[in-house]
């Protein structure tokens, strides 16, 4: 699996809010072959270093999107996977940008970005425009789901193998040392 530079994928929409007014939603996003996830979220140009709803809604939108694409368009071999959070953005790199007429921020640094309806409308173009981009590039849509399905392949294969681990350390010490071994008779 090759996921070259040409696979970026690149969202812009204009959504209305509650207040009528126009919020602005970019999205850029890159998988690679790496195991690493770089998401960079703005709002009105402001870097969010820890996120908010607008991170939120993308998380959400994007375990959403890859689980129906599973569901709807890989082969039966696939259908059984369910992706996890994690599965969809590992090897992934993102920008995330939104525009509002009043941001609210949970602190005066601004890091944090606060509107509850700005997760819905970012959840709501991300599934839009992601599940039309897959479905206008099946090569490439294909590529980034086995490889989030490998993900979650991975990440089970790596869940069992620390359980055998504690439960193989969990036996051994539940053995007694030699000095307080159970006693012993011939008769």
């Amino acid at each position: 699996m090759n996921l070259g530079d040409n696979d970026i994928i690149f969202i812009s929409d204009t959504i209305k809010d509650d207040d009528d007014s126009d919020v602005f939603v970019d999205l850029a996003m890159q998988y690679n072959q790496g195991y690493q996830t770089n998401i960079l979220t703005y709002a009105n140009t402001i870097n969010t270093i820890e996120g908010g709803v607008h991170l939120t809604g993308f998380k959400s939108a994007l375990t959403r999107t890859f689980n129906s694409y599973i569901e709807n368009y890989m082969e039966k071999k696939y259908k059984g996977h369910v992706l996890s959070g994690s599965d969809t953005r590992e090897g992934l790199s993102a920008v995330i940008s939104v525009k509002l007429p009043e941001p609210q921020f949970e602190s005066q640094t601004k890091i944090k970005l606060g509107n509850p309806e700005i997760r819905q409308i970012v959840s709501q173009v991300v599934t839009e425009r992601l599940t039309q981009y897959f479905e206008e590039n099946p090569q490439t849509a294909k590529k980034i789901v086995l490889k989030t399905i490998n993900a979650k392949l991975a990440r089970e294969a790596a869940q069992k193998a620390r359980s055998l681990i504690r439960r193989k350390s969990a036996l051994d010490s539940a053995r007694m040392p030699g000095k307080l071994a159970d006693c012993s008779s011939n008769e």
